[in-house]
């Protein structure tokens, strides 16, 4: 399994459609999804390959002057629990704090709603997410917002220009 930075536009909107369509049970709001398969090719971006095959992603989003999120994420389901999520996590991570960034955070549904994103907030909870907010009406009465956050790096610096 290698990881790597996509820059190109076109595989940015490749791997992310190809992944998410694959992944209706987090993904099946089709206005959704396309708009993040159309805003990933503008965004930082790194993939997890099996040999030549894209099998999972992970993207971020500036959110503030100090503070990325993970905009989206996905990873083939029949490769979940491998340690993939992880690894596309720690590159991004690094980059964030490469780039300067203090804070990362992710919006998932709240714990308790779903038995899927309860997965998922596990998940956030095992990469050392700490609980921040939640927001009842962010997306809709059915799927209240969790918002995560960590720190991406030690001390305060200024971000690269």
């Amino acid at each position: 399994m290698t990881i790597k930075e996509v820059t190109d536009k076109n595989e940015k909107q490749l791997i992310t459609k190809t992944i998410l369509e694959a992944l209706p049970d987090w993904f099946a709001v089709e206005e959704s999804r396309m708009q993040y398969i159309d805003e990933s090719v503008s965004l930082p971006l790194f993939a997890a390959y099996d040999g030549e095959r894209p099998v999972g992603f992970i993207c971020l989003k500036e959110t503030g002057k100090d503070t990325v999120e993970i905009h989206v994420m996905g990873v083939l389901k029949e490769y979940h629990r491998n340690g993939i999520g992880k690894k596309l996590f720690e590159e991004a991570k690094a980059a964030a704090a490469r780039k300067g960034y203090s804070f990362l955070q992710v919006k998932t549904v709240l714990m308790g709603k779903y038995e899927d994103y309860d997965r998922t907030n596990r998940f956030y909870l095992s990469l050392g997410f700490k609980e921040f907010e939640v927001f009842p009406l962010f997306w809709d009465e059915a799927n209240p917002c969790q918002i995560y956050v960590m720190a991406c790096r030690d001390t305060a610096k200024n971000k690269e220009a």
